[in-house]
């Protein structure tokens, strides 16, 4: 391993963009922070201008390069995954980047429905409303001249690796995402085809190795970042990957949640297997996936509750709230759907049993609970096809209160581990560049050098039965409202 220098890991979620600095045992040394807000032209559309994305990321960057104590080596990039980020020939965007959380193209996937067990079959995994596939037909039907003029249609990594490097590239856990054959990883012809796609084969980018060195970087994203020029960049990966190599998670078995805009639920498999209820895709190792069971439905919705209802407030305030009423009994009982959920199109957030003696306290902690389950309908769906330790790793903006990691603990039945760093994703990208330039054989050495647990929750019997209970109102009040859900 190399004693000498640094590694620069960028993470570039949905409405924010973190770059982080990490030494080689993996720990921080400057951090970078961005937000790259959302803006919804019309309801459903949920985009983001591709050269503010790029302005964000090259600012959080610059906050890293400033205060790098010696040479940065290599630079990773992990992102967030599904939406498309359109370029032309020349690498411009055609129209603003499209993100998971949007969801005009819901006509698109209810007329695929015929073809859905064909396409989990092969690909691993059915087209939810965000999908490229389900995008890339939205935009062919309502702006063709925009595909027309398309030459390349990325992820949002692959975007912001584009603007560093000047390369076209994507890999097997971003490629996976509608076009792939779940099996060998590569796109699918058969899988164009019946999504009736097979126009935009070459509008697809080339498929490399995650931590293969794809590019170095430009004289102008050196100026921009302030990154030396030719500085090595990784091609990188799908965020929730990234996340578990910074989590230390790796092996067939191991259960990884992320809880920030998306619910993120997550089994490493050693064999394929397929169920509408998660993706099946191709993780960073051959011979391995990462079974995900996903809906925008966490942490996202404190974040929303802060913004538009109560105004900011401390987390270390909130879970004092939270905590002073948790003898109370909990009837408050929350829907985290503002944006989406795994109960069909058609859910929306409520809170239901509200009352006039009910503070504050009351509704943040339904909003924790709620979240909560929702995570566990996620996460029972997958018990019933992969055997699971009695142990899972909690990252995302939910990690780092005090009071929800115990709540997971209990409403998952598990012991929760959080590991020595708030940026899992980022520190995965990190430790991807160090792969790419020989700082580590591999991935099980590198996060042998880099991932330590910090925090651990454990189960409580008496907490367990009180969730189930929990959750067992919670399950009874989504499926009461079934058709009375309004989008």
């Amino acid at each position: 391993m190399r004693t000498a220098g640094y590694l620069l890991g960028v993470d570039a979620g949905q409405t924010a963009t973190k770059a982080v600095l990490f030494d080689l045992t993996g720990r921080p040394v400057a951090v970078g922070s961005t937000r790259c807000p959302t803006v919804n032209p019309h309801p459903r559309w949920v985009e983001r201008d591709m050269d503010h994305v790029w302005t964000a990321a090259a600012d959080a960057i610059r906050q890293c390069t400033v205060e790098a104590p010696g040479p940065i080596l290599a630079v990773g990039v992990v992102g967030h995954n599904d939406g498309i980020y359109a370029v032309d020939a020349a690498g411009r965007p055609v129209r603003p980047g499209i993100t998971a959380m949007d969801s005009r193209a819901y006509e698109e996937v209810d007329r695929w429905r015929p073809v859905f067990d064909e396409l989990l079959a092969l690909t691993g995994l059915v087209p939810f409303e965000g999908a490229p596939a389900a995008l890339a037909a939205h935009l062919l039907r309502h702006e063709p001249a925009v595909m027309e003029s398309a030459r390349w249609l990325l992820f949002c990594k692959d975007w912001l690796r584009l603007r560093l490097t000047g390369e076209i590239a994507t890999d097997r856990t971003e490629a996976c995402a509608s076009f792939c054959d779940v099996r060998t990883g590569e796109y699918s012809d058969r899988a164009l085809e019946l999504l009736g796609l097979s126009g935009l084969r070459d509008k697809l980018p080339p498929i490399r190795d995650c931590a293969e060195v794809v590019g170095t970087v430009t004289a102008e994203a050196a100026e921009r970042t302030g990154l030396a020029v030719g500085t090595p960049v990784v091609v990188g990966a799908h965020d929730v990957d990234g996340a578990a190599i910074g989590d230390g998670v790796l092996h067939a078995g191991q259960l990884s949640l992320m809880a920030g805009t998306f619910s993120v639920n997550q089994v490493i498999s050693d064999s394929v297997s397929t169920d509408t209820r998660w993706q099946a895709r191709g993780f960073l190792t051959s011979n391995r996936w990462l079974n995900m069971s996903t809906s925008p439905a966490s942490a996202t919705n404190l974040d929303w509750l802060l913004r538009t209802v109560t105004g900011p407030i401390p987390h270390d305030d909130i879970d004092a709230e939270i905590l002073a009423v948790a003898g109370d009994p909990s009837d408050v009982i929350f829907h985290p759907f503002l944006y989406g959920s795994p109960h069909g199109p058609g859910a929306s957030a409520s809170f239901l049993g509200m009352r006039g003696w009910h503070s504050r306290g009351h509704l943040l902690r339904a909003l924790y609970e709620g979240v909560v389950c929702n995570h566990r309908t996620h996460v029972e769906a997958l018990r019933e096809a992969f055997p699971m330790g009695s142990v899972a790793r909690l990252s995302g903006g939910g990690s780092r209160s005090s009071v929800w990691p115990r709540m997971f603990a209990d409403g998952l039945g598990v012991d929760i581990e959080i590991t020595d760093t708030t940026e899992a994703g980022a520190r995965g990208a990190a430790v991807l560049g160090g792969i790419g330039v020989g700082v580590w054989p591999d991935l099980k050495a590198a996060v042998a050098d880099t991932v330590r647990v910090d925090r651990q929750f454990a189960k409580d019997p008496a907490g367990v039965q009180r969730f189930d209970e929990v959750y067992g109102r919670y399950l009874a009040s989504v499926r009461a409202l079934g058709e009375d859900h309004r989008s």
